[in-house]
């Protein structure tokens, strides 16, 4: 249904001066730039381009505000998506090798913290027909051809433990999750409220 969700922060440390001197620094910016590129070949040429997988890099900080420094450190913050525990294994092993040795090629170093989140979302397929057969009644139309997406979802956890399904309730013409003009319409409220009472009614039905 939805991917493993990692994360990982990248310490890249050099030598931090005045910008007007950059022969006497390490340049932590221009390194990070480069390591920034460069993971995206972990997927593009690392990675069965048949099997899935997403690196975004989402935060680029650092130790100095100024517009004539060259910073000591920089920090990049970034995700890591799949859908197959080898590709998972793929991805951390390339962000590791491609960071360190990016930045050892500058003459600066890189230190990588890679931290494994969300599994991936696996729905039962005997309880995803539950559930959908239960949203029918309610909705009348229930779309099951969905392709799997690379969000992440700590339902998961749940998912590990316990046969279930996750489940999209149609939320009509918005703009995306986590996008600024993203609002949750109310009106699909008695619509998820209806499933959910439902769900208990059927598997759950008073004595």
């Amino acid at each position: 249904m939805m991917a493993a969700a990692d994360q990982f922060d990248i310490t890249v440390t050099g030598k931090g001066g005045h910008a007007a001197k950059p022969h006497e620094c390490i340049d932590t910016t221009l390194t990070a730039s480069q390591i920034i590129v460069a993971l995206q070949s972990v997927v593009s040429r690392n990675i069965d381009p048949l099997k899935n997988a997403v690196i975004s890099v989402c935060v680029v900080s650092t130790d100095s505000t100024a517009h004539n420094v060259i910073p000591q450190v920089v920090q990049l913050k970034g995700t890591a998506r799949s859908l197959a525990p080898e590709v998972r294994d793929q991805l951390e092993e390339g962000i590791k090798r491609v960071a360190t040795n990016v930045a050892a090629a500058m003459g600066a170093t890189a230190e990588v913290d890679y931290q494994r989140g969300y599994p991936v979302t696996m729905n039962n397929e005997e309880a995803t027909v539950w559930a959908a057969d239960v949203a029918r009644g309610i909705a009348g139309d229930v779309d099951l051809t969905m392709q799997p997406m690379m969000g992440g979802e700590d339902f998961s956890f749940m998912l590990n433990e316990r046969p279930g399904a996750y489940i999209f309730v149609g939320n009509g013409d918005t703009a995306m999750v986590h996008h600024p003009a993203y609002n949750f319409n109310d009106d699909t409220i008695p619509a998820g409220s209806s499933w959910y009472a439902g769900m208990v009614e059927t598997r759950m039905p008073a004595a």
